[in-house]
C-alpha cells in the first residue's frame, strides 16, 4: 500500500491569497495575526495571515482601482496561465478572504454600491457600498505547498496599510469561527507566536522589505520545491 501511495501523483496546488495588514500609526510597525480553529485538519492552532482559496466570485467583482503594473507583472513570472483577470481575481481573493475570516473590509467608501454578487461574501461589501481597491496592494511572496502534503497551495502574499480598512463587521471571529481570534502584533515580536514555518519565513521577507521603505521593484521572494528540496527564488 505504501508503495502505491508513493507512486501517486502530487496533489495540483490550489490557487490562494492572503493579506499582511500592517498597522503604521505607531512607531513599531503592528500586522493583523489570526488563530485557526483547532479542529482544522491543516494549521490547527497556528497563527496566520487571513487568507484562502480563489473563488469563482472573485472573477467576477467589480473594483475602484486596478493592480499596480509592476504587481500584474510580477504574479505572471514563473506561473502558467496568469492572465490580468486571474492576477485580478487572485488579489480581489486576498480581500475577500480577509473580510470572511476577521470581518475586516479593504476598499474605498464615497463610490456608491459595487454592483451586487448574491449569494457570495462580496454582496456585503455592496450592502456597505464599499470598491474593493487593488492599487494599494503590495506583492509580497509567494509560496506552494511541498509535494507531500495532501492539501496544496499556491499562496501569492499581499501587503497592505490597515489605513485602508473602510469597515469592520463584528461576530466573524470567535470559538466557532475559522479564526477564533484576531490580534494586533508588532512586528518585531510576531515570531514570537505558534507560526506555521513559511509564515514565519513571509514575516523574514516583509521586515526586509519595510526596512527598503517597501518600493514596489524590489525582487518578490518565490518559495517551492526543487530536486526534493524546498527553496527561496526571486520573481
Amino acid at each position: 500500500m505504501t508503495d502505491t501511495l508513493d507512486r501517486l501523483p502530487p496533489v495540483i496546488p490550489r490557487d490562494a491569497a492572503t493579506l499582511i495588514l500592517v498597522d503604521f500609526t505607531s512607531k513599531s510597525p503592528k500586522i493583523l495575526m489570526g488563530r485557526r480553529h483547532s479542529n482544522h485538519a491543516f494549521m490547527p492552532d497556528k497563527f496566520v495571515f487571513p487568507g484562502g482559496r480563489v473563488d469563482p466570485s472573485d472573477r467576477k467583482m467589480n473594483v475602484a482601482s486596478p493592480l499596480d503594473q509592476i504587481v500584474e507583472d510580477r504574479l505572471s513570472i514563473r506561473a502558467k496561465q496568469v492572465s490580468p483577470m486571474k492576477a485580478r481575481s487572485i488579489a480581489l481573493a486576498a480581500i475577500r478572504e480577509t473580510f470572511e475570516e476577521t470581518g475586516l473590509m479593504v476598499g474605498e467608501e464615497g463610490l456608491g454600491a459595487p454592483p451586487k454578487l448574491l449569494g457570495t461574501p462580496w454582496e456585503s461589501f455592496s450592502t456597505r457600498e464599499i470598491w474593493p481597491s487593488l492599487d494599494q496592494l503590495h506583492f509580497v511572496g509567494r509560496a506552494i505547498t511541498p509535494k507531500i502534503h495532501k492539501k496544496r497551495f499556491d499562496t501569492r502574499f499581499f501587503l497592505t496599510d490597515a489605513a485602508n480598512i473602510a469597515y469592520s463587521e463584528d461576530g466573524i471571529v470567535g470559538p466557532n469561527s475559522e479564526l477564533k481570534e484576531i490580534l494586533w502584533v508588532k512586528l518585531s515580536e510576531a515570531k514570537d507566536l505558534d507560526l506555521p514555518s513559511i509564515t514565519s519565513m513571509i514575516i523574514d521577507e516583509i521586515t526586509l522589505r519595510l526596512d527598503q521603505g517597501l518600493k514596489p521593484y524590489l525582487p518578490v521572494p518565490y518559495f517551492h520545491e526543487f530536486r526534493g528540496r524546498y527553496v527561496r527564488d526571486e520573481l
